[in-house]
């Protein structure tokens, strides 16, 4: 870089009217910027702390004025849980930034074969039988003597897929669905060197229930089960870690919602995570939240607890053959109480029971010195009231119509009222070849069934025809079915 920057100035001066200066000052500004990011490695943490790993680049030595007890899972080997990063370094890692570059694209097909290649159930795939970019995020995390920024953009079909989940945008003005469609992180704040590190952030962040990453080069599988699809991937407020010791954070939230840009009522919600990991080989979480999220029915409360166990109990990286195994048992539990729903028990004074209770198990095997590994696993979820359930798109939509917000997308919306059932499994199996740190092929088969019509059946969910400007004759229906089997070929790369 030290050679190249005298070369472009050369050009540049050849070149360019001497009108362009400031051409000229541009590229030795950024040429020079670049060389004094890079020259000095700032040390980098790797503290699992959730859904996925958080970098927390440290101080220089001499500009601490109390040195922290330690690093957060320092010379801990974390790169094997589900839901974090494979990575064991941080790549380019610089003294005040370091970059996030992803790349999360995706082919699949529903034996159902939906004439209009729609996806339902699911944040992870949009569209049947064509390749498409389900993210593409870049960012990174920036740090200055304590002060800390981490952003990453999204674009891909998630920017549409996870907006369309949350109905807080609806309640005022400025459509908050646009305004953050293009952001999956963006939060700021300070790191304090007092016992083993503790920061205070607020903005956006990933959410850890569910225990999978919202980025799937962090995942064991690529579609979710329905304990992690169905909460929460990202949270709006204010978080404190606190990582209590090498092996211990606990991390409280202040927040606008579950899984929501604004608030629903007029009480924000509160919750937070607690995460030990006593040795490398083992990891648990657990995940609470408290809020108002039922739109305009600010008497209803909503509790959710989420549990997770990971452990690793075999380890051999040298060997050719099976390299490591590990599994990551979750489970969830929670309810909504009030404003006609009764919790776990119906009332007939009261109102019906709506509750949400799931577990997932997966099982990995690494074979070949980590390069291949091979996972199967699944889950189960019943979910009365169905107020966490994904819900359909197209004419099965139940969400406002954007033009006339008064009516829903559908004209035959997928209910979700008190007293609905909802029972689902899911099984995947998948296979992945990771010829290096940064980059992975997945395929994966997966099967799901639910209790009633859910996933899009040969006749689509959109018309006719399967295209959007075709009418929808009398007695027209979208083609909901009650079961699934699709397989899926992801390519998915990380710098």
């Amino acid at each position: 870089m030290e050679l190249l920057c005298p070369l472009i100035k050369q050009t540049i001066k050849k070149r360019i009217k001497p009108m362009k200066k400031q051409l000229l000052a541009l590229s030795l500004i950024s040429c020079s910027l670049f060389s004094f990011a890079q020259k000095d490695t700032a040390k980098e943490i790797i503290a699992t702390g959730g859904s996925k790993n958080e970098i927390i680049p440290q101080e220089p030595e001499d500009d601490k004025p109390n040195k922290q007890k330690g690093e957060p899972l320092d010379g801990m080997d974390m790169t094997w849980l589900n839901g974090a990063d494979r990575r064991s370094t941080p790549t380019l890692a610089g003294k005040f930034f370091t970059p996030t570059v992803m790349v999360d694209a995706n082919v699949t097909h529903s034996f159902n074969n939906p004439i209009d290649n729609t996806v339902v159930g699911s944040t992870a795939l949009a569209r049947d039988n064509e390749m498409q970019i389900s993210g593409a995020n870049l960012g990174g995390d920036f740090y200055y003597k304590g002060a800390r920024a981490h952003i990453v953009t999204q674009f891909g079909t998630r920017s549409t897929v996870i907006p369309r989940n949350d109905l807080s945008p609806y309640r005022g003005q400025y459509d908050l669905a646009d305004v953050y469609r293009y952001l999956a992180e963006a939060n700021a704040g300070y790191h304090f060197n007092v016992l083993h590190g503790i920061n205070v952030d607020a903005g956006m962040f990933m959410s850890y229930i569910g225990l999978n990453s919202y980025y799937q080069a962090e995942n064991w599988e690529y579609q979710a089960s329905y304990t992690s699809d169905n909460t929460p991937w990202f949270f709006n407020g204010m978080r404190i870690q606190i990582f209590a010791t090498k092996k211990l954070k606990i991390e409280p939230w202040i927040i606008n919602g579950w899984q929501s840009y604004g608030t629903f009522n007029n009480t924000p919600g509160f919750g937070g995570n607690i995460t030990w990991c006593p040795t490398e080989n083992v990891k648990m979480l657990t995940n609470d939240y408290y809020g108002h999220d039922a739109a305009g029915l600010p008497g209803r409360t909503r509790f959710h607890s989420d549990n997770s166990l990971l452990i690793r109990y075999y380890k051999n990286p040298k060997s050719k053959g099976i390299s490591q195994m590990a599994f990551s048992l979750t489970g969830d539990i929670g309810f909504e109480n009030g404003d006609g729903v009764t919790g776990f028990k119906n009332n007939p004074s009261a109102g019906t029971q709506q509750f949400f209770i799931s577990a997932m198990f997966y099982n990995r095997v690494w074979f070949s010195k980590n390069h291949f590994a091979w996972t199967f696993g699944g889950g189960y979820m019943n979910n009365p009231g169905r107020y966490l359930v994904l819900a359909p798109t197209g004419d099965a939509s139940p969400f406002p119509n954007p033009t006339n917000p008064t009516q829903t997308v559908g004209t035959h919306p997928f209910t979700e009222n008190p007293g609905d059932q909802f029972i689902g499994w899911d099984c995947s199996t998948n296979l992945d070849w990771m010829p290096n740190q940064h980059i992975q092929f997945r395929l994966e088969y997966v099967h799901r069934e639910a209790s009633v019509g859910y996933f899009a059946g040969h006749g689509g969910v959109t018309s006719p025809s399967g295209y959007t400007y075709t009418p929808l004759p009398t007695g027209w229906a979208p083609d909901l079915v009650k079961a699934e089997s699709r397989v899926i070929l992801a390519v998915l790369f990380r710098l």
